[in-house]
């Protein structure tokens, strides 16, 4: 992942002030995570408005996503307790906002079968935090990264939640999620068995 994204010069300058205070990056990641469980319930609700307030909810929990490494870098408090919480907490607050979403759309078209293909997608993104930290144990920190490009990672792909929330097009981004998350963990098995020599 890029430390370089639009995301991450967004929060530079924000977060400049905090390297000289008691806030900690893992202060950060923990209000990262919060504000994302917090996400997930507003998405599970099952009203539009408390959909929206979720959808900006998670919005704000990936920008501190980006803060916590920021502030880490800019004050030196890197540490690898803390890059593992910041990926377990990265990975709680997407999987848990796909459930919380596939959970609201339970009165809609999808019936039963939408906390079904939320937690489908869910458990997806939990496989790819299991393979991300596989290839750490072998090769390293950060070896598990893919590269960015254009000022985006893949990790910024999560903006398509609160966008699509926002668009009215809820539906579409679970089935989305419910085939794609698992493709894409698919994608990434394939990819660290090849790194790992098969």
């Amino acid at each position: 992942m890029s430390h370089n994204t639009w995301i991450h010069r967004s929060v530079r300058a924000a977060v400049r002030p905090l390297v000289a205070t008691p806030v900690t990056p893992n202060h950060l990641t923990t209000l990262r995570l919060a504000i994302g469980i917090a996400a997930a319930l507003a998405l599970a609700h099952g009203d539009d408005l408390w959909r929206h307030v979720g959808a900006g909810l998670f919005l704000f929990a990936m920008v501190l996503d980006r803060a916590d490494g920021e502030l880490a870098r800019q004050s030196g408090k890197s540490s690898p307790w803390g890059h593992t919480y910041d990926l377990v907490s990265d990975t709680l607050c997407n999987a848990l906002a796909f459930f919380g979403l596939g959970v609201g759309l339970r009165a809609g078209d999808y019936g039963g079968w939408a906390p079904a293909m939320g937690l489908v997608a869910g458990l997806a993104i939990a496989a790819i935090l299991w393979l991300v930290m596989t290839m750490e144990k072998h090769h390293g920190e950060r070896a598990g990264e893919l590269a960015g490009t254009a000022g985006f990672d893949p990790d910024d792909a999560m903006l398509v939640l609160p966008i699509l929330v926002w668009l009215g097009l809820s539906d579409w981004l679970l089935i989305a999620a419910a085939l794609g998350a698992p493709a894409f963990a698919l994608f990434m098995f394939v990819l660290f068995r090849r790194r790992l020599g098969g």
